[in-house]
């Protein structure tokens, strides 16, 4: 924490603490709990594996296309400066953007698309819901427990990051009943900041990743009219920048707007708030962008779907990426040796718990070790699976 805590933020004294006792007497560093849960999720392997994860584009040649870990910081950079401004925990806001998207399988939304398929009999699946499974159960370098032993605020903002839970599935069911996460409130403010954190980073770098790859061209920006007004301005301040430079500065301009927009707008809808608790019972969000921004932000996202996500070429490699997910499942189905002695030696030969555990097994892999593992199965790699 630095500067300023306003009365509304996280306060690492007041944690409701973690799962399960912990020998405080062991201290590595003058951490604080929340300072203590950044450093599990950035030592954890489940983070590590980030960085063979898509986040647009699948298994992409080029080194410069983002992927989950990158991703990962660069939502961590902008969260913390927000909650800086607004004085609110910036380790907890920290942890929340580091931790977010560490439950996504191989292939992004194709991937996650063939895990739901697989489990339609079995309560479904989710990778909101798989992100708490992780860090609460899968993910266990510690001696004495399962799971990092997160504390309370941390695992709360990961499972309410789009605000209150009504009808959680079967995985954050099961982890809400052992430890109850409070899910009919809103989440911390710091959570709340962490997920629009989220938005900015990958509406304005998706983009950055589309014109790079040739998915999207400059003049389809232009059809924005918020968009051309920010080009515009861009290209009064530097007429004689090559294009490529024009288009970065465009691209750091929307998100300078954004999170202007954002801080200011959340700091008048939290005047009053006197504590933390005042925020999860607000009865709606606190960080909110205007009412203008949030209008453009849903035309950009409309925009983004149509232009790049569902790109006919997205689309086809997103079909190939099921393909590879579908054929191990069927195969880990009927050989579950082929996971290896450790998963299969853990296989509950009873549903649900029988798939659930092949799924938990395929979610963790990366794109390249599930393609490696499809080819080891099937004698010959997967086709078509890079787009750019």
């Amino acid at each position: 924490m630095t500067g300023l805590r306003a009365p509304y933020a996280s306060d690492p004294a007041r944690s409701r603490g973690r799962e399960f006792a912990a020998d405080d007497t062991v201290t590595r560093g003058p951490r604080g709990p929340y300072q203590r849960d950044r450093d599990r999720i950035i030592h954890s392997i489940a983070f590590r594996r980030l960085r063979h994860k898509t986040q647009v584009f699948i298994a992409p040649d080029g080194d410069h296309y983002r992927v989950r870990l990158t991703h990962s910081l660069e939502v961590a950079q902008i969260g913390r400066v927000i909650a800086r401004a607004l004085g609110l925990d910036e380790d907890l806001t920290e942890a929340l953007c580091l931790a977010h998207d560490i439950g996504h399988p191989p292939f992004g939304h194709a991937g996650e698309e063939a895990l739901d398929a697989a489990l339609t009999d079995h309560g479904g699946w989710d990778h909101n819901a798989h992100c708490l499974r992780t860090l609460m159960r899968l993910e266990s370098p510690y001696c004495e427990f399962d799971g990092l032993n997160l504390t309370w605020e941390l695992l709360e903002g990961l499972a309410k990051h789009n605000g209150p839970v009504s009808a959680p599935n079967w995985a954050l069911a099961e982890l809400d009943a052992a430890w109850p996460l409070d899910l009919g409130q809103w989440p911390s403010l710091e959570a709340q900041v962490a997920s629009l954190a989220d938005d900015i980073a990958y509406d304005n770098h998706d983009i950055d990743d589309g014109l790079r790859a040739g998915f999207l061209v400059h003049d389809d920006l232009l059809a924005l009219d918020f968009l051309a007004d920010q080009w515009r301005a861009v290209e009064r301040r530097f007429p004689h920048a090559p294009r490529e430079r024009q288009l970065r500065e465009l691209v750091r301009g929307q998100i300078g707007w954004m999170v202007n927009d954002l801080i200011e707008t959340t700091r008048g809808r939290a005047a009053g708030l006197g504590s933390a608790e005042a925020v999860r019972t607000a009865g709606q969000a606190t960080a909110a962008f205007s009412p203008a921004l949030a209008e453009h932000e849903r035309v950009l996202k409309r925009f983004m779907y149509q232009r790049l996500y569902y790109h006919p070429e997205q689309l086809a490699t997103a079909e190939r990426a099921r393909e590879v997910m579908t054929t191990l499942l069927a195969a880990y189905r009927a050989d579950p040796a082929l996971m290896g002695a450790g998963w299969a030696g853990r296989l509950d030969e009873a549903e649900p718990d029988r798939t659930r555990h092949i799924v938990d097994y395929i979610a963790g892999m990366t794109d390249r070790f599930a393609a490696t593992a499809y080819a080891r199965i099937t004698g010959h790699a997967p086709e078509g699976l890079r787009n750019v």
